[in-house]
């Protein structure tokens, strides 16, 4: 009935359902991968010709665990959205499924170009799609929704109370990231030392992807 879309990977058409009454169609269906290569959103829509149940949306969960093989358990789901045959596609934004990391462990990624961050190299991901009641999926994205409205509260919040930084010490900082991940791409032509410019490419990529994570790092004292 459903197929889900990761950018960069194959599309997954052959999801397991899970039967309860063995007399009646299933309402609810998972598809497993793994975690890595990392990923930022999942598309997930309805394959054409299939139509819901009358007065019924598909609610879409997400669990991260550890193991080829998890268990899926209700208590772990986390509700990201719903399709339905009004909106038969939607596009989910995931977060990072592993902890989060330390400033520290932030510039270890960076210096480490193309290796995989270690906790979730062995993480599975398992999304869930139920079919519901319309009503009872609508209230789950009423609260989805408010829960979205008070992280950017908490976000604006946050960006008024930051302390206020100079733009040359900003700028310090910028390059002082930059030449940190830089150097340890340098070669000797013989006169001086010199860096691919696709070394340059990386750290931007890198870079850019960290503000988007965690905006407030450069201004935090002693970042660089």
């Amino acid at each position: 009935m459903f197929s889900v879309v990761l950018p960069g990977r194959p599309c997954l058409t052959n999801s397991t359902p899970i039967q309860g009454d063995p007399n009646s169609p299933a309402t609810n269906f998972v598809f497993t991968f793994p975690a890595w290569p990392k990923f930022s959103h999942i598309v997930v829509f309805l394959l054409p010709g299939v139509t819901l149940p009358p007065g019924a949306a598909a609610a879409v969960y997400i669990q991260f665990s550890t193991g080829a093989t998890p268990t899926p358990n209700p208590q772990d789901f986390r509700f990201l959205g719903a399709i339905a045959d009004e909106k038969p596609s939607a596009i989910f934004r995931v977060n990072d499924p592993v902890r989060r990391r330390t400033e520290a462990e932030e510039e270890d990624e960076m210096l480490d170009e193309g290796a995989p961050p270690s906790p979730n190299v062995n993480m599975t991901v398992t999304l869930g799609i139920s079919i519901e009641p319309a009503q009872s999926v609508a209230a789950k994205l009423a609260t989805l929704k408010s829960q979205s409205q008070s992280m950017e509260l908490a976000k604006t919040v946050d960006v008024q109370q930051r302390p206020n930084i100079s733009t040359r010490l900003l700028a310090q900082r910028i390059i002082g990231n930059a030449f940190n991940f830089l150097s340890s791409f340098a070669t000797s032509d013989g006169r001086e030392e010199v860096v691919p410019l696709k070394s340059f490419r990386d750290w931007w990529t890198k870079f850019e992807r960290r503000i988007d994570t965690d905006p407030g790092f450069l201004e935090r004292e002693g970042s660089g």
